[in-house]
């Protein structure tokens, strides 16, 4: 009788081990316990799935010949796969169309093997002519997001900034997509994506240029790393003249380089001068892009219009010049001004969190794919910081960011700070810091007044 109380104690004991560590630390017991039994579930039962789910082909006329032979009939004969390999979130299969199979056949599958083989999700990508990439994901990755341990060092403008729900992190490459757009309600996670972006940058030898013209609020914490910042639509106007001298200077640097000699490297941008020469990235972040456009009588319009004509310029030949464009709101579209939607098919990436209408997110996604914009109009409010990331080539995925406070993200950039690139045509714009504390002062009504908010240097 003792040892069997021993036994069914222990045997509790261990339940509730696996239970907290699958609570806690949900990867150890993926890799303990959950791979192996989805591993050989699949196994086990591949052929009867994918002959359920219609993915299967008829035998070969060789296959029914030597089935007639011993009296049985042929069965059908499902993709080619790859041995289940474990992932740090699930598994992956490689599979071999047969022939008159297509991708999308296994695509609008996806749902079914996901029931059949009690995973959270499967995904499927096409990889090369005739191979997908089946992931089978083992539990909700995106219920708590952490960073990784080791960043992704794939160049000097590439960043992992969200984790996707296929396991993967959605990794923000300056050189590839130049230009973002990112929208999202109050409390969505818009910001928070913003500080992993910001930070991320931050360590890395760019000049980073913020335009917040709600007096600052949002990109004051991150005054200590940045270059330059512009407070108000007048301030903005003349930054933006700024950054467009700026580009023009290095398009002569472009072209100088090109014919200083015979054995000059012919490049079209800044990424082919010699590194000795090649100027420093710039990242102009425009923080609540609706403020920055709104206009309240004729001159605020012109102002607004020609602000959204040097934006529209610094995205079609910023690229070239090393200058990238990150716009940050929750609504743009048509009622920002003219060219607005010229500005909008520049900024080929995008990302957008929970809205408050689905008009917003058709601003976002549905010129790049109307599912995406769907699956955007579902993020549940109780999820911050999950959003839908894509880009011009139409592919999207959800993803969500991990959390980073406010007081860790301003210390980052605190810590940061020798790093910020000089560059000259922005001094006039660098933002004001102070180390030491505010010091009350009395007025002539002996009320306490509150210390002058510290703002750009005057030119």
């Amino acid at each position: 009788m003792t040892d069997a109380v021993w036994t069914l104690t222990l045997l509790l004991v261990a339940v509730a081990a696996l239970l907290m560590l699958r609570r806690r630390v949900p990867v150890a017991f993926w890799w303990l316990v959950g791979y192996p039994i989805v591993a050989v579930r699949v196994l086990a039962t591949y052929r009867t799935t994918m002959d359920a789910c219609g993915l299967t082909v008829p035998a070969s006329a060789v296959r029914r010949a030597t089935a007639r032979l011993v009296g049985r009939e042929a069965a059908p004969v499902p993709p080619h796969r790859s041995l289940p390999l474990p992932t740090g979130s699930g598994l992956v299969m490689r599979l071999r169309m047969a022939t008159g199979q297509a991708p999308e056949d296994f695509l609008a599958s996806a749902d079914r093997l996901r029931h059949a083989w009690a995973a959270h999700a499967v995904h499927i990508r096409p990889t090369r002519p005739g191979w997908l990439e089946l992931r089978l994901i083992g539990w909700d990755v995106l219920a708590d997001v952490r960073r990784p341990r080791r960043r992704d060092e794939g160049g000097p403008l590439s960043l992992p900034l969200a984790l996707r729900d296929d396991g993967r992190w959605h990794v923000r490459d300056f050189r590839t997509v130049p230009h973002e757009l990112i929208l999202g309600a109050t409390q969505s996670g818009k910001s928070v994506y913003l500080r992993n972006l910001l930070c991320g940058l931050a360590r890395r030898p760019v000049v980073l240029v913020g335009i917040d013209c709600k007096w600052g609020v949002e990109l004051a914490p991150f005054a200590p790393r940045l270059s330059a910042l512009a407070d108000s639509p007048d301030r903005a106007n003349e930054l933006l003249d700024a950054l467009l001298d700026e580009m023009e200077a290095r398009f002569r640097l472009i072209g100088l380089t090109s014919v200083s000699g015979p054995d000059a490297v012919l490049t079209s941008d800044v990424w082919g001068l010699p590194e000795s020469t090649r100027p420093v990235p710039v990242v102009v972040v425009v923080d609540e892009v609706a403020e920055l456009f709104l206009a309240a009588n004729r001159d605020d319009e012109k102002r607004r219009d020609a602000m959204v004509t040097k934006l529209i310029r610094i995205a079609q030949l910023g690229r070239a010049a090393g200058i990238y464009l990150e716009v940050c709101g929750q609504r743009f579209g048509s009622e920002l001004g003219k060219g607005a939607t010229m500005l909008r098919a520049q900024l080929t990436g995008r990302v957008c969190h929970r809205v408050n209408d689905e008009s917003s997110a058709n601003m976002a996604l549905a010129d790049i794919s109307p599912e995406a914009a769907l699956a955007a109009t579902g993020i549940p409010a109780d999820r911050p910081g999950v959003a839908i990331v894509g880009d011009a080539s139409g592919g999207w995925s959800r993803a969500r960011s991990p959390h980073l406070t406010l007081d860790d993200a301003a210390a980052i950039c605190r810590a940061t700070a020798a790093l910020a690139p000089h560059l000259p045509r922005l001094d006039a714009f660098r933002p004001a810091t102070s180390t030491t504390a505010p010091v009350e002062s009395t007025g002539p009504s002996g009320m306490a007044t509150a210390p002058p908010t510290p703002r750009p240097a005057a030119e």
